[in-house]
């Protein structure tokens, strides 16, 4: 019965953090079309996107502060509610009795930023989620389901635009019902999270989770060689897979594919994720090999970055594409769970709220400055007949060496990370003392008990 509460932590947080991820990507997969019916351009339309990247590296100091030191209860449901009102707000741009005009598409914008508020608190939470209430033997898979809801979120969002917006005009509907998971996200965040941590700590270091102050946590985390290396190489994984995810359909329909099949490659990108998530999360709570794990993916995600770049330039290469976003999805997204635990264990006794939530910091620093590189690298094509881009009134982009430029860094990342990093289990190494304390404690108080009455008289002496 144990595992119910645990359970029911799961089923009440999911869903927000579901939606969190859905309302980011609501646009980039119709970006085409989403700039022809609003009237704007395509940088437009992905600043979006980089919104979510430029407000969690201020905020998402905040909220590892809210996490680790008012508690993830009320982490979950702030961040359900903003991610319901921004939801709602983006609806008012498309209202036609408003006759908003231009000024539509700021409301699009403060959505989004509302949005943005809430997705660090929820994002930062599966690691916080994990240590208080599952043992450590379940950590990691519990990581590993919570985490998923990201690139699930993204699936979600891949698929479900292009199938909402066959044509500008469905903007609307597509909007509502991206409305409706957000509300129903609050609601059950609301009425379902009742409690901070369970009534007794599953495992030695649940009980410490939030034992360092959280500016000394800062600290420590600041000057700690294997985290740093961690965080810049990790964080500018993440920032490649959110640029690759925003920016997907503008870099294949400029090569004449239609904005189903990049739905199509984030879908295969994406499930493949969750697939390899699923296994090497398996494999990780078994044998414990964090570092070799991510190591080994880390270098295959890079090779399957450097085979996306050189496919994606010659035209009729649907098959390749989709085999090559399958194997960069499986590969990628199987770091995910594992390296927000060895950030943990390589930065304990600091909160897993402060040492995943800086981590995700720099994946956003990393992410905008992604971005905006990989933009000043397109090249404007006004007319290109293999072309079905829905243009705006600038023409479409050519992505073309700004997906050569991510793959390079990616592969330096990989191998920067593989020839650097190293460190020890410092969380369990810590529990595997206090667990060998406790038995020897047991033991003497097993010894004290025995049936002669002078060896209980020694025991009590000792004591």
């Amino acid at each position: 019965f144990a595992v119910v509460p645990s359970f029911l932590s799961c089923v009440h947080a999911y869903p927000s953090l579901l939606s969190t991820l859905q309302l980011w990507l609501t646009f980039a997969p119709v970006a085409d079309k989403t700039a022809a019916y609003f009237h704007i351009s395509l940088e437009m339309v992905n600043w979006l996107s980089i919104v979510y990247l430029l407000i969690s590296i201020p905020f998402g100091l905040v909220s590892t502060w809210v996490l680790d030191s008012v508690g993830l209860r009320c982490a979950v449901i702030l961040s359900a509610w903003l991610n319901m009102m921004g939801s709602i707000i983006r609806m008012f741009g498309i209202l036609k009795f408003l006759s908003l005009g231009s000024q539509s598409y700021w409301y699009l914008f403060i959505g989004q930023c509302l949005c943005a508020l809430a997705q660090p608190l929820i994002i930062f939470s599966p690691t916080k989620l994990a240590a208080l209430w599952f043992p450590d033997h379940q950590r990691a898979k519990a990581n590993m389901i919570a985490s998923m809801s990201n690139p699930l979120g993204v699936l979600i969002a891949n698929v479900l635009s292009p199938a909402l917006v066959p044509e500008g005009k469905h903007i609307p509907l597509m909007l509502g019902v991206y409305a409706v998971p957000a509300v129903t996200a609050c609601a059950l965040a609301t009425v379902g999270i009742h409690e901070k941590v369970p009534p007794t700590p599953p495992s030695a270091s649940a009980i410490t989770s939030t034992s360092q102050p959280f500016l000394m946590s800062l600290k420590m985390l600041l000057r700690n060689k294997p985290y740093i290396i961690l965080a810049v190489c990790f964080g500018g994984g993440i920032g490649t897979f959110t640029c690759f995810s925003a920016l997907l359909e503008q870099i294949l329909c400029e090569k004449g594919y239609s904005n189903e099949f990049a739905g199509l490659n984030g879908a295969l990108f994406t499930v493949c994720g969750l697939l390899g998530a699923f296994l090497l999360s398996l494999y990780v709570d078994r044998t414990r090999k964090f570092i070799e794990s991510t190591k080994i993916c880390f270098c295959l995600s890079a090779l399957a970055s450097i085979v996306f770049a050189v496919v994606s330039s010659p035209l009729h290469q649907a098959i390749t594409l989709a085999i090559t976003s399958s194997l960069f999805g499986f590969f990628g997204f199987a770091i995910y769970p594992i390296a927000m635990e060895l950030a943990v264990e390589c930065s304990y006794p600091v909160g897993e709220g402060t040492s995943t939530g800086l981590i995700f910091v720099a994946s956003q620093i990393e992410g905008v400055i992604l971005m905006i590189l990989l933009q000043a690298f397109t090249v404007r094509v006004s007319e290109d007949p293999s072309s079905t881009c829905a243009l705006d009134q600038d023409g479409a982009l050519d992505w073309t060496t700004p997906v050569l430029v991510l793959a390079g860094l990616c592969s330096a990342m990989a191998c920067f990370y593989v020839i650097f990093f190293h460190t020890d289990y410092k969380r369990l190494h810590a529990e595997t003392n206090s667990g060998d304390l406790v038995k020897a404690e047991d033991t003497a108080k097993k010894g004290c008990q025995g049936p002669s009455k002078g060896r209980t008289q020694d025991c009590g002496q000792g004591l």
